[in-house]
């Protein structure tokens, strides 16, 4: 059994996991650059190193400074949260060689997943549903001829992408050169990688993600899904489980096709399958291996704490629960509470002179800030999550009308007031949005 965990990552996410080791007597190991010395999660772990200097790259993802934290202070696995080294196959090889345990999948499932042809061929080949598109890389020469194919509107995307970087649409043949263009560029920018591949764009469609686990041994469950639809520049804001769109057989029916998905790949840990929805239609366009910034509403319907079996996972243990035994209780909404102006949503670092956390039945913050907490400005801006759980929607939107009220961050500017206007929306209450609708309502609000 794994008896010291090393946490590679900072914010709630730390903070989260080790509340989960500590819950399971494994003791932990903060890892921090010199802005994060008094972060929460360093504040409570068992022990903590300090691997360098603000920037992450010299800091949280410098792979050799993190391997000699655990080599200095014994741990025998690293969790690495989600971001930064959560999803780099080369880190998780580094970590075997050195006999540490990666709580992760195989490098092997990361690196196929990591590629999105490669992650679309393998989803298909599994039988999950994909969306319409190219066989592979696409370039200036063949990118008409592939398009036609497909069929206007089309979606260019960064075959290493994600957070939507390396992502551009051509609704017409005259939009095609500059997309792809445009596209590569981005992406060898962001990714040092300039390949690119084209899908089908959907006009209307719904993120969802589906929550699966398994234990590399050829057993996997799910654990329903996320909608995740309501989205600014390809980042989620607001995330619902159950989805208000899907009806009991078509959550069963898509969850049921990525655990048998899981199995047949022998998947270790935990993942999420997204898709985009529409039209009832399911279609495949990444996984993630790794834990999912949402994943606490999944935790809210389900009961089980995926951090837990993760390292159950890791440890060797086998998953706690079989499909059957998974039982959905009610609805959850997540809010990312994020430091920026919630209007421009321009960064705001700082001070946090006053923070009051909601609290009540159905009610959980994930987050490392409190009173007195300096808000670094190298980071994502993200600085906690409220989380809301109720028997039913209606009553779980009612909970977090109130908690809204309720949570006071001062000395900085945050998104609540964005929350706080979605919640009296009336295709908020009725579940009646897709992915592009939270950009159409932030124009129209700053007209």
């Amino acid at each position: 059994m794994i008896s010291k965990v090393l946490i590679a990552n900072r914010g709630e996410i730390a903070l989260r996991v080790l509340r989960a080791c500590k819950e399971l007597g494994i003791a932990t190991v903060a890892v921090h650059s010199t802005a994060d010395a008094d972060a929460m999660h360093v504040r409570l772990a068992d022990e903590s190193v300090c691997i360098g200097p603000p920037p992450s790259r010299e800091s949280y993802l410098n792979i050799h400074q993190i391997v000699a934290a655990c080599e200095i202070t014994g741990a025998d696995a690293v969790h690495p949260g989600y971001g930064f080294l959560s999803e780099n196959a080369k880190f998780a090889e580094i970590l075997d060689a050195h006999g540490i345990t990666f709580i992760g999948p195989t490098a092997e499932h990361i690196r196929i997943m990591g590629d999105k042809i490669t992650a679309k061929k393998t989803a298909e080949a599994l039988g999950i549903p994909v969306v319409p598109g190219s066989d592979g890389e696409v370039k200036p020469d063949n990118a008409m001829q592939v398009a036609r194919k497909i069929g206007f509107p089309v979606l260019i995307k960064a075959t290493a992408g994600g957070g939507g970087r390396g992502m551009k649409v051509a609704k017409t043949e005259a939009d095609l050169e500059e997309a792809v263009s445009t596209a590569r560029a981005e992406a060898l920018a962001a990714f040092g990688n300039d390949a690119v591949y084209m899908e089908k764009y959907l006009g209307k469609p719904r993120h969802i993600e589906i929550q699966v686990v398994g234990d590399g041994e050829g057993n996997a469950i799910h654990l329903g899904e996320r909608d995740c639809s309501l989205q600014r520049r390809h980042q989620k804001v607001w995330e619902e489980a159950n989805s208000p769109a899907l009806n009991v057989e078509q959550r069963m029916k898509i969850g049921q096709i990525c655990a048998d998905a899981m199995r047949k790949l022998k998947y270790r840990g935990a993942g999420t399958v997204e898709f985009l929805y529409e039209n009832g239609e399911f279609y495949f366009i990444e996984m993630n291996t790794r834990l999912q910034v949402e994943h606490p509403i999944t935790e809210a319907i389900t009961g089980i704490d995926l951090v837990h079996e993760q390292i159950r996972v890791a440890s060797g243990a086998g998953l706690s629960v079989t499909q059957d035994e998974v039982v959905f209780s009610g609805h959850a909404i997540e809010c990312r509470i994020n430091a920026e102006d919630p209007r421009t949503f321009v960064p705001s670092p700082g001070t946090i002179t006053h923070f009051h956390a909601p609290g009540g039945l159905g009610v959980r913050v994930d987050s490392g800030a409190y009173q007195g907490y300096r808000i670094p400005p190298y980071y994502d801006s993200l600085i906690g999550k409220l989380i809301v759980h109720g028997r039913t929607r209606v009553e779980c939107m009612m909970r977090l009308r109130r908690v809204l009220d309720e949570f006071v961050i001062d000395g900085i500017k945050t998104t609540l007031p964005l929350f706080q206007d979605l919640i009296g929306n009336q295709d908020i209450a009725n579940g009646d949005y897709d992915i592009h609708w939270l950009e159409t309502y932030l124009a129209r609000a700053s007209e």
